[in-house]
């Protein structure tokens, strides 16, 4: 399994668009990209942080051609909401001891 860790710094007053953007864009990868889904978190200080999961880092780096159409605006909504959007982290999972809920 491929891991990816990113940091969403988000404008004040959009956090409810960028949530919802996220969200959204988040499902498309997971439906026709083959991303194992995501988790979106939040630190004290007000940034955002989601780690997703892929399969291999080969599905993710090929992911993007396979959305749709609608993927491109989505992802220009959320990030119209961000002041900063990073890739923090790129891991290959050594062991995974978390439970599904």
């Amino acid at each position: 399994m491929f891991s990816v860790v990113y940091t969403f710094e988000v404008k004040s007053g959009l956090e409810e668009n960028f949530v919802a953007a996220w969200s959204a864009l988040t499902k498309l990868f997971k439906e026709y990209a083959g991303s194992g889904g995501a988790r979106l978190h939040r630190d004290p200080s007000g940034t955002y942080v989601a780690y997703a999961q892929w399969p291999d880092r080969s599905t993710w780096e090929e992911s993007m051609p396979k959305l749709p159409s609608e993927a491109a605006e989505i992802r220009e909504s959320m990030r119209a909401t961000c002041l900063s959007i990073g890739t923090q982290f790129e891991l290959d999972t050594v062991v995974d001891l978390i439970q599904p809920s």
